[in-house]
């Protein structure tokens, strides 16, 4: 079994990766032949304003989904922890999104951010909140939060079970122990929960960062990037860079950085929660 394995992940994994490399060193279109450049790709990126502009992008989407995920997923998993008959329904509510196809939810909320007659502004509007009401996904200032919330709706209940699955696994004694020394609840969960539930959250959070840096089909079905790049981030600036501008040596080059920058942020994480525990 070994043996395939490692046959198909070198075909699959390890090939494309080395083969990703290579061209990220050439000045390619697709075309012509591949012409050898050395890091000039990887220079251009440090000069590129619309780079800057989407790094800048990814960095804040990364940073709202993963405060507001990470919270949301853990304040449900503990309020649903109990094996009750609502607490299995309402789990099953929060989780039904993550089954859905990233294209549905996209339009879906494309409806739901619909500015004249979308169901958001027509509330807004409503109950007299109309200054709240937005061109949600064609604001420049507005888009990026919006797909955003999205996200953070999209997953969170793919977190919350993961939560649940490492609260279960805290030892009921030191509950017992805490009550019986007088802890209020929310002293157990600050001297319980949180440090028993930190390696869950290590976990939870690397997958968090990986899924705002993959969120590619997202983001390309709601808005394609724009306005002006507004709410583009890395993944759909490399295809648009391979696929619209066909310069697939520098979109090589973008996915390379685009890996880097994913290990250094997850390994980065781990470190500092790794010291809390």
């Amino acid at each position: 079994m070994t043996l395939p394995a490692a046959l198909i992940y070198a075909l699959f994994y390890l090939y494309p990766t080395i083969n990703n490399l290579r061209y990220s060193l050439t000045n390619w279109d697709g075309f012509q032949e591949a012409k050898f450049v050395g890091v000039e790709n990887f220079s251009k990126m440090a000069g590129d304003s619309v780079f800057t502009k989407v790094l800048g992008n990814n960095i804040e989407f990364t940073f709202l989904v993963l405060i507001f995920q990470t919270s949301l997923s853990l304040l449900f998993a503990i309020f649903l922890l109990q094996n009750s008959r609502i607490s299995t329904f309402l789990r099953t509510l929060y989780f039904f999104p993550t089954i859905i196809s990233s294209v549905s939810v996209a339009m879906v909320w494309q409806f739901l951010y619909e500015p004249n007659l979308g169901p958001l502004n027509v509330f807004l509007n409503s109950v007299g909140l109309d200054f709240l009401a937005l061109n949600w996904l064609g604001s420049e200032t507005a888009t990026l939060r919006a797909i955003a919330f999205t996200q953070v709706w999209f997953h969170t209940g793919q977190m919350m079970v993961v939560y649940i699955a490492g609260l279960q696994q805290i030892p009921a004694e030191l509950y017992e122990a805490a009550e019986v020394d007088g802890a209020s609840r929310w002293q157990q969960f600050k001297s319980v929960t949180w440090p028993m539930a930190l390696p869950t959250t290590a976990v939870v959070m690397a997958y968090t960062t990986i899924q705002s840096f993959r969120a590619f089909d997202l983001v390309f079905a709601m808005t394609g990037g724009g306005p002006n790049n507004s709410s583009s981030i890395l993944v759909t600036m490399i295809y648009l860079t391979a696929f619209n501008e066909f310069r697939f040596g520098y979109a090589a080059s973008q996915s390379i950085f685009l890996i880097i920058f994913i290990l250094a942020i997850t390994a980065l994480q781990r470190r500092i929660l790794r010291t809390k525990y």
